[in-house]
């Protein structure tokens, strides 16, 4: 089977630190800014940033609507930590106009950890991932504060959910892409192929 082509919403945060972690979990990786761009991949990372910010731009560049057309007809997602928020069915304090593509049963608290200098990185155990546990970075990290009964928590740190997925969508709430540690993307690449597996049948 050819390799997956999975792009990274490209409208704000860290970007290029995804596609390079892409890259090396053997996908293709290419930036999505645009709706026809969005018909090319067979799935999507939403990187870390600024939750409302993100959710403005896709508005303004016309790729809320069809994300959102995406991700309920089952393309593979994965969302970190303002991701996260954008693939929250709720909110639990939004910004005003603030939308989400949802995705995921799930009620999020933005910037639950705590500002942009109380920022740390501490070992997460994820289900689905081997070996040693994952270093998760935490920047004005969101937390899940519950999640509905078809969502499954992946990792938890002090007692709060920090990794979950449903279906074809993975969120955490940490950003993996950053530590040199691509086994959480191998994961999301592992879930694309097999939805291309899936669909080919």
């Amino acid at each position: 089977m050819s390799t997956p082509v999975i792009g990274v919403l490209a409208l704000q945060g860290d970007v290029r630190e995804h596609l390079v972690a892409l890259a090396a979990a053997d996908a293709v990786a290419r930036p999505v800014r645009r709706p026809d761009e969005l018909t090319e991949v067979d799935g999507l990372v939403i990187p870390g940033g600024e939750s409302t910010t993100i959710s403005k731009l896709a508005v303004l560049f016309g790729v809320m609507e069809p994300l959102r057309a995406r991700v309920r007809a089952g393309m593979p997602v994965y969302g970190t930590c303002a991701g996260l928020i954008m693939l929250a069915d709720k909110i639990l304090d939004p910004r005003s106009g603030q939308e989400t593509i949802g995705g995921i049963d799930m009620i999020v608290r933005r910037n639950a950890f705590g500002r942009q200098n109380e920022s740390f990185e501490a070992a997460v155990d994820v289900t689905g991932v081997e070996g040693d546990p994952v270093e998760g970075v935490f920047i004005r990290a969101p937390w899940v504060e519950s999640v509905g009964a078809e969502t499954d928590v992946l990792a938890e740190h002090e007692g709060h959910i920090v990794a979950v997925r449903q279906g074809n969508a993975l969120a955490t709430s940490f950003h993996p892409e950053l530590t040199g540690d691509h086994r959480v993307h191998s994961l999301f690449v592992d879930m694309v192929r097999a939805n291309r597996t899936a669909e080919s049948l």
